[in-house]
């Protein structure tokens, strides 16, 4: 399947190649290896280039011979940084979706957000206009807002929580919209985490969902959905809103009293399960890159692995 969906992007791979200086790492091996390190757990690049060095099936799969020397950790990353983008990753995205043709539902999806940690510490979250070395170091007592603090280790991290009762951390948000037949990620982005992210970020995949479906879907999403100018502009793109209720929402009878809102409620934990499998098994528990865009090709791109690893397990299910 990689080797289809790389072969695939070869024209989108052209023009990374420079045909000046050093030659750099090959954007499909760089893509191959990175896939390794989210489909094993790999916590550093160092540990992906020592398991490269040794590990024979890694080297198959990345494209190397047996006494090809392995690259430089520090190497490997700059050219990551300089090659990868948000563009790319979601044109590997695309490619990996086309390869689930009749595995996934064009009528019926669901939609939610889930907190990605930055790579930042809560003493780096100190006042924008505090010039001091370690002016965040004891902040007990103070108040602070994202709207006078910011961390001076990932400017575009959030100081967020999800719900009452948790500790606020700086953090991301990661959004995606899930197919109700066998929860693979229809579309996925990350946003910087505040209050309406999760409803904003819902109506630009749906959006971008409905210029490529011709009839009428539904999109089924917790409480924290139903409020009277998502369900509104939701209704706007054409999209049926599957809410959850709650009191005094803008969710009524004319939705929720057919049998479709209840089995799209009953599909709501699908879209649950993208989201244990990248912080479990991938690397999003605590994200290793700073700013929003890094965060973003990394997010998508582990969204295209999720559907890597479930693709074959369905085909085989259904053969």
């Amino acid at each position: 399947m990689v080797d289809a969906v790389l072969a695939g992007m070869s024209k989108d791979f052209d023009g990374l190649y420079s045909q000046m200086g050093r030659p750099s790492i090959a954007p499909e091996r760089l893509l191959r290896a990175l896939l390794l390190q989210v489909f094993y757990s790999v916590r550093s690049e160092r540990l992906l280039m020592e398991q490269l060095n040794y590990n024979l099936l890694f080297r198959w799969f990345v494209g190397l011979a047996i006494d090809d020397p392995v690259w430089n950790h520090a190497v490997f990353s700059k050219n990551r940084d300089r090659l990868l983008n948000q563009d790319l990753a979601q044109t590997f995205f695309a490619h990996v979706k086309a390869q689930a043709t009749g595995l996934m539902s064009d009528e019926h999806f669901t939609v939610d957000g889930t907190l990605i940690e930055a790579w930042a510490g809560q003493k780096s979250f100190r006042r924008k206009d505090d010039d001091e070395a370690g002016g965040g170091g004891d902040f007990h007592g103070e108040l602070r807002r994202n709207q006078t603090h910011a961390s001076s280790t990932d400017p575009e991290a959030r100081l967020y929580k999800k719900s009452a009762g948790q500790e606020a951390k700086l953090s991301y948000l990661g959004h995606t919209l899930v197919e109700n037949r066998n929860g693979l990620i229809a579309a996925a982005m990350t946003t910087q985490a505040d209050g309406r992210a999760e409803r904003d970020a819902a109506l630009l995949m749906l959006h971008e969902l409905t210029r490529e479906q011709s009839g009428r879907i539904t999109a089924g999403a917790d409480k924290a959905y139903d409020t009277r100018d998502f369900v509104n502009t939701v209704r706007e793109l054409g999209v049926t809103p599957h809410v959850a209720r709650r009191q005094n929402g803008a969710i009524d009878e004319r939705t929720s009293r057919h049998p479709g809102y209840a089995i799209s409620l009953s599909k709501r934990w699908l879209v649950e399960k993208p989201f244990g499998w990248l912080k479990q098994i991938g690397s999003l528990k605590k994200v290793k890159l700073r700013g929003l865009a890094k965060v973003d090709w990394l997010f998508v791109f582990s969204c295209a692995a999720f559907n890597l690893i479930r693709i074959p397990k369905l085909r085989a299910q259904s053969a």
